[in-house]
């Protein structure tokens, strides 16, 4: 098979899964370039709520194809970074579920993801101190909002792999699931989200990404919506809420 993005959408639910069996799902320039226009679709999509990103088979993503960096390294991280930027901006909220082996371009798409969820036997190293590159200004903050400085550090500097449980220890993934769970687990954790409210989500992805200049905004668009009305009148009448804001734009 081809190096390929596939996606499907499932009860509100993206997958977008990496796809390159030959090379542990390793990243081509081709599927970098694919990425943004693709999310681009799904957050215009008023079908997806939350999105998942996956690899194919046993592994999540070895990263980029080193031979993709051969000819131009910088054009290539720029490519990654372009990916990985539009994963961050998608809209509503994010997961990665990863198994086996989560390194390198892999691990800024998943540090790109608002959560990550992990089966038990997953690796997650940054290595690029072992080809001689400067990991981007950009991935390398994203990796300390997520992991602080000093284990950041200790990943860029060494360039070593981590088991899920000290991923899980130091804040890299927020569930660990044994063997042959973790399927079962994001279809139950993504139900849980598309059935909250959006608005709630957008802001508070907002929020908790640093930007300081939009509260006025997410004022008026809780005044102005009915989630908050809709979220206590089904607290009271003991039944579930019908939410219906949506992000503006997308639907």
């Amino acid at each position: 098979m081809e190096p390929r993005l596939d996606h499907r959408v499932s009860n509100a639910v993206a997958t977008v899964v990496i796809g390159n069996a030959a090379k542990r799902n390793a990243m081509t320039a081709q599927m970098w370039r694919a990425l943004p226009p693709l999310l681009d679709g799904l957050a215009a999509d008023p079908a997806v709520r939350v999105l998942v990103l996956t690899g194919e088979g046993g592994t999540f993503c070895a990263g980029a194809d080193i031979s993709t960096l051969r000819d131009s390294p910088a054009e290539a991280q720029a490519l990654a970074v372009a990916a990985e930027e539009a994963l961050a901006a998608f809209p509503k909220p994010t997961l990665a579920a990863v198994r086996g082996h989560c390194v390198g371009g892999g691990s800024q798409l998943a540090a790109a993801c608002d959560l990550r969820f992990a089966e038990e036997g997953a690796l997650f190293g940054v290595t690029p101190a072992k080809l001689g590159i400067v990991y981007p200004a950009t991935s390398t903050r994203r990796l300390v909002s997520l992991v602080g400085p000093a284990t950041t550090k200790y990943l860029l500097f060494s360039g070593e792999l981590i088991d899920a449980q000290r991923a899980l220890r130091t804040g890299l993934v927020d569930e660990v699931l044994p063997e042959g769970e973790l399927d079962k687990r994001v279809a139950e954790f993504t139900r849980i989200l598309t059935e909250r409210s959006q608005l709630t989500q957008a802001a508070a992805k907002e929020f908790a990404g640093g930007r300081t200049d939009r509260d006025a905004y997410w004022a008026e668009q809780a005044r102005d919506g009915d989630d908050t009305a809709e979220g206590v009148a089904a607290f009271l009448e003991r039944r579930r809420p019908r939410f219906t804001w949506t992000v503006p734009g997308h639907g």
